[in-house]
């Protein structure tokens, strides 16, 4: 089974307004739509388009926790939130001229239900997969993702894991099987400008080294590299129009993941994953499986020569 943790959910209320924001002033917009979001829960819904299963974890909460419940529930995506006392927060995307994005901290989840979770993942067997994607409450201990690596690492299972910073660094010792940051996560990494690509796949050989099995980054209308421990790749797909930049890097690990738990091979994962990730860049909301099939046919992969 894979399993999707999103220790901090939303409702994306995205709004389309027809004219440039006035701050200060009245706006108005007829055009909007409303989605579950969180990252664990995007590569969930992907994952679904492609008919793989997985369960959705997390904590919820409030109108807006029911709302995402719900919505998950419709669309056949199974899921064992934690209910929580206080609301899951609501993230405003803006798109108008360009892409803003307005997201709320998250609400307070005690101790109790942090040992729920926790007791959920003591269920896990070898073969699972978890994926652990996106941020965490402030009232989350910093540690907790380790703790919860921890805890897969004890059933013997495989995670993935899309976070930055000291989480990622942190995750690499217990050998994630998937690592993603994007171009410029990786330059926040390692304090510096990458501007050559000799320089970012060096930065994807080092992450490898400290212990990820493979490693993705993505860099938008440039494609990706795949970085494992036999060679390096580029990926590109056909080009298209950019109309939705999240839940782009979500789906490629969704499409990595899940078909990499199907075939054990990462570079027909890799293809997919570009496929998944493009399609939904090129959609409104997250690509469906019709535009993910007809991309995926379209995705060119090299092997680079060191």
């Amino acid at each position: 089974m894979i399993y999707t943790l999103t220790l901090n959910p939303s409702i994306d209320y995205v709004i389309y307004p027809e004219n440039p924001i006035q701050i200060g002033k009245l706006n108005r917009f007829e055009k909007s739509d409303k989605y579950p979001g969180g990252k664990g829960i995007n590569v969930s819904r992907i994952l679904n388009e492609l008919s793989i299963q997985s369960v959705a974890l997390g904590f919820v909460g409030g109108f807006t926790g029911k709302f995402i419940v719900d919505q998950l529930n419709q669309s056949g995506i199974s899921n064992r939130f934690i209910t929580i006392d206080e609301d899951t927060r609501m993230n405003v995307k803006l798109k108008g001229t360009a892409e803003t994005e307005i997201n709320g901290a998250g609400p307070y989840i005690n101790t109790d239900k942090q040992e729920e979770l926790l007791q959920q993942f003591k269920e896990l067997e070898e073969d699972d997969i978890v994926v652990l994607a996106g941020s965490k409450p402030s009232s989350l201990p910093e540690d907790f993702y380790q703790t919860l690596i921890a805890s897969i690492e004890e059933r013997g299972a495989a995670f993935a894991i899309d976070t930055t910073g000291d989480e990622l660094i942190n995750a690499l010792s217990y050998r994630p099987l998937l690592v993603k940051p994007n171009k410029e996560e990786l330059e926040k990494l390692y304090s510096t400008v990458l501007s050559e690509d000799k320089d970012i796949v060096q930065c994807g050989k080092d992450l490898l080294s400290k212990g990820a099995e493979h490693v993705i980054i993505s860099m938008g209308k440039d494609g990706a590299f795949l970085i494992t421990a036999e060679a390096v790749y580029h990926g590109q797909t056909e080009p298209g129009e950019l109309v939705n930049s999240v839940g782009a890097g979500d789906s490629m690990v969704a499409g990595f993941v899940g078909k990499f738990q199907e075939s054990g091979n990462p570079i027909e994962s890799f293809q997919y994953s570009l496929a998944c990730g493009s399609a939904t860049a090129f959609s409104d909301d997250l690509a469906s499986f019709k535009d993910i099939k007809n991309l995926a046919n379209k995705v060119s992969v090299i092997q680079l020569i060191d």
